[in-house]
């Protein structure tokens, strides 16, 4: 695929600038919601409506700002190395979501008129993306959970997924390991959207298909990678099947004695469900792009620099990865007291959902 540069497009200002106010108004619903308890009932679009409105739409904006920033930070990451590598890339095109259906966004994207074939620049653009969110979404987590509570689990209360780095930072916020079976940290909404950064961090390394994991992927192990990014994508209906049996061992230990089968498999059924969206929406990504996994690059190989690159990518991958988004919880019996060092007071917008 050749590099030739193509003249740069013409960015279309009005469709970028309202597609970006239109995520921030959901995004802060989707916050307004989560900050009363509503999350996930009813069809969300009540957060909008400027009669008779249910809720104080400002409530959210602890939530969508910095939620928008870390979004913004990794669209940028991109769309600079990009430009500073003569590809040509739009602005970013953040896309909205109803607020009542989850994070109130879908996350953002840049286009590329031709993807590069130089496999130097296509890591260092893949990259440049998960790493400024990270930038961001880091000390955005640690300050929200410097304001978020700990306390015992909440039967039917919606747990978010855990990876290594997220357990890490709550560890050095709280103290104790978390969750620990009875408790777990009730999330303030600047926690929410840090979260919410990482696993966009997570989903966006996947590495399959066009997403940044795939660039990078292709970029270090060149053509040959598609065939092996083909078996990934089959794979993933089976990553669904071992975490639903996982969560089901999970919710077993959290019933402590009051188990309900049929309980137990709508949860564990539902946190599987992320796998299966994967796999599908990448299948229809890759039919729409003629059954091609990833565009071909050069033989050309790649610096050492760049190799150290890929590595460090990796690493932040198996950081951010998150087995299980979210899930429901289910708890049975008394939890105990939740350990002293481990209790924060809550913010007055970040009290327990």
């Amino acid at each position: 695929m050749s590099d030739t540069p193509a003249p740069p497009r013409r960015p279309r200002l009005l469709l970028h600038a309202g597609l970006f106010l239109a995520t921030f108004l959901t995004t802060t619903a989707a916050g307004a919601l989560f900050v009363h308890g509503q999350l996930g009932g009813g069809s969300g679009w009540d957060a909008l409506l400027p009669i008779g409105a249910i809720l104080p739409i400002k409530d959210g904006l602890s939530y969508s700002v910095p939620l928008m920033l870390i979004l913004l930070s990794h669209e940028l990451g991109h769309y600079l190395v990009a430009r500073f590598h003569g590809v040509d890339a739009s602005l970013p095109y953040f896309i909205p979501l109803p607020p009542g259906f989850g994070l109130g966004t879908m996350g953002a994207v840049i286009g590329m008129r031709n993807v590069t074939s130089d496999r130097k620049k296509l890591i260092d653009i893949g990259a440049a993306g998960p790493l400024a969110g990270l930038i961001v979404a880091v000390p955005v987590i640690l300050y929200g959970l410097a304001h978020s509570p700990v306390g015992p689990l909440v039967a039917g209360g919606m747990q978010e997924g855990n990876s290594i780095l997220y357990a890490l930072l709550k560890h050095g916020s709280k103290g104790v390991w978390l969750p620990d079976g009875h408790h777990d940290v009730f999330l303030h909404p600047t926690a929410w959207a840090g979260w919410a950064g990482l696993l966009v961090t997570m989903i966006n390394l996947i590495p399959v298909g066009q997403l940044d994991g795939g660039h990078i992927a292709t970029a270090y192990f060149g053509n040959r990678y598609n065939r092996f990014a083909v078996r990934l994508h089959r794979f993933l209906p089976f990553g669904a099947v071992a975490v639903f049996f996982w969560v089901m061992h999970l919710v077993r230990l959290e019933a402590d004695g009051h188990w309900d089968q049929s309980i137990g498999v709508s949860i564990a059924m539902g946190a599987a469900l992320p796998w299966l969206v994967w796999y599908l929406l990448i299948r229809i990504v890759r039919r729409a792009s003629g059954d091609v996994n990833h565009p071909p690059v050069d033989e050309t190989p790649l610096p050492r620099s760049r190799r150290a690159l890929f590595w460090v990518m990796v690493a932040v991958f198996v950081l951010v990865f998150m087995p299980v988004p979210f899930r429901s919880t289910f708890v049975g019996g008394t939890a105990p007291p939740a350990p002293p060092a481990a209790v924060t007071a809550s913010a007055s917008d970040g009290s327990p959902p």
